[in-house]
């Protein structure tokens, strides 16, 4: 073999080990990541370990940072607000609950399709003579929300143009107030709701519409300051967000995680039972 053709399959080599060597230069081995504390049955404060968090949306992450060789660390970082700025600053790299909102994209690079959808639903009294099939069945009745809750910009101007919401400071007083028949709906979250009710011992009292009023999307948003950030990171996570909601794995881990955090919480008894603040 001649000199040129010697350099010419070396060359053609080189090239062709590349994009592999680019591609593991920039993989980031280690993800720190935080959330709300406060959310159950999608992310909470470990009882066992208040220095990390645990839950649906963690249990996901993991499954899928495990696939592609990432080591994940969920960690308390305070309240939601104080969590947004950890990772705004970088000093975290990713938010696994993240609201799509506007003002976010100039610091954060939101993954699509969302990790899990938050399915908000309509809940009354048991025996309720409430008709509700759309959002505007509820025009004229009073209702209420928590003031945690995390709904679509869309479907909160509507709320606020077209519904009567009373603001409570979180779910437990949300339900209280239906149960007192001071309203006569609240909007809660499909799991939220279901682990609220059973744990103030308001299951057998109260039901939920099946059919969602809202879906705001919790995505994974990675900081534009994380040192992480790059575009291989991004599209695998796109990538896997995509193949999850094929694979069952979501319905299972969110009901075992509802299931985890009444074990807890029973666990904690006679203390009052701390519930979902949305």
């Amino acid at each position: 073999m001649d000199l040129r053709r010697l350099c010419g399959w070396s060359l053609l080599m080189g090239l062709a080990v590349l994009p592999g060597l680019t591609a593991a230069a920039g993989k980031c081995e280690r993800l720190v990541v935080t959330g709300s504390p406060d959310a159950p049955p999608y992310l909470w404060q470990d009882p066992q370990n208040p220095k990390h968090l645990i839950g649906a949306s963690a249990d996901l992450l993991q499954q899928v940072a495990g696939e592609l060789g990432i080591k994940i660390e969920m960690l308390y970082a305070g309240k939601r607000s104080q969590a947004l700025d950890e990772v705004r600053s970088g000093r975290m790299d990713m938010l696994a609950d993240a609201p799509l909102t506007l003002n976010e994209l100039e610091t954060l690079d939101y993954i699509h399709p969302p990790l899990l959808e938050n399915d908000y639903l309509v809940w009354t009294r048991k025996g309720s003579a409430l008709a509700y099939r759309e959002a505007k069945d509820l025009h004229g009745h009073p209702g209420a929300v928590s003031q945690k809750a995390r709904l679509t910009q869309e479907f909160g101007t509507f709320a606020e143009q077209q519904l009567t919401l009373v603001h409570t400071p979180n779910l437990t007083q949300a339900f209280q107030t239906l149960l007192l028949g001071e309203v006569e709906y609240v909007l809660a979250g499909r799991y939220s709701g279901m682990a609220a009710a059973q744990a103030l011992g308001m299951a057998n009292d109260l039901q939920a519409y099946p059919q969602p009023i809202d879906k705001p999307g919790l995505y994974l948003a990675v900081s534009h300051n994380s040192a992480c950030n790059d575009p291989w990171l991004r599209g695998q996570l796109a990538k896997k967000m995509t193949e999850l909601p094929a694979s069952g794995l979501t319905e299972a881990v969110l009901q075992r995680n509802i299931e985890r955090w009444k074990a807890q919480q029973q666990q904690l008894q006679p203390q009052p039972a701390s519930t979902p603040k949305q």
